[in-house]
């Protein structure tokens, strides 16, 4: 099992005394009973990663947010700070394995801001990220299953919301399949795809749930 602990990376940055851009970014440290080794090893690459989007937000978004700050004041527009926020979600913990999501959202002034999302399933007995096929290890059978379970989900769907999804998204949801986009949960995995890829912006990022075989009663409401 593993215990998991938040860490997080927060600043504001001005210019001119002015609060330009705002970031808190949050990730998870483990520590686990399954092995001594694997746990230091993969809350290092989440420690990798903030520093990444740390300097990201630093080096990209914060230069951008000043040349906005400085034309809106120039040309007498309001400003409207930016914002990135990364917070992470864990969606399964049990014995060696631990699934979890990362929403990255990035308000740039607009009229919204946009989420990305990250995934992994760690195997903490080996070190090991997990991927779809070990749990579809038959890619031909995988995309078959998936492609037509999404397929009557989203017709379903679309009864009650005509415009929920894009009119084409028979071919997106294959066009735009990612094989990492993928978490678990206690009685089956979720397929995800990212804002804009399958539908428009007020349909969120899309999910579909695949119920395992072995699924009992207590695990699904769990």
């Amino acid at each position: 099992m593993q215990t998991i602990s938040k860490k997080t990376k927060a600043d504001v940055l001005l210019h001119n005394d002015v609060p330009v851009l705002t970031y808190t970014i949050h990730y998870p440290s483990f520590t686990s009973t399954c092995s001594s080794v694997t746990a230091p090893a993969i809350s290092q690459f989440y420690e990798i990663q903030s520093r990444q989007a740390e300097k990201y937000c630093r080096e990209v978004l914060y230069p951008q947010a000043v040349e906005n700050a400085m034309y809106a004041k120039d040309n007498e527009f309001p400003f409207h700070s930016y914002e990135f926020l990364s917070d992470y979600d864990v969606t399964y913990n049990e014995d060696c394995i631990t699934s979890l999501y990362t929403d990255q959202y990035s308000y740039l002034g607009g009229a919204h801001g946009n989420t990305l999302r990250q995934s992994q399933t760690w195997d903490f007995q080996t070190g090991d990220q997990l991927n779809l096929t070990d749990f579809f290890p038959d890619v031909k059978a995988l995309n078959n299953t998936i492609f037509q379970v999404i397929e009557n989900d989203i017709s379903n769907r679309m009864k009650d919301a005509p415009a929920s999804y894009f009119d084409d998204y028979p071919h997106l949801i294959r066009g735009n399949f990612d094989m990492n986009a993928f978490f678990l949960k206690p009685c089956g995995l979720v397929i995800y795809y990212q804002q804009y890829d399958i539908a428009p912006y007020a349909s969120g990022i899309p999910e579909f749930f695949f119920p395992f075989e072995d699924c009992t009663e207590d695990a699904a409401s769990s």
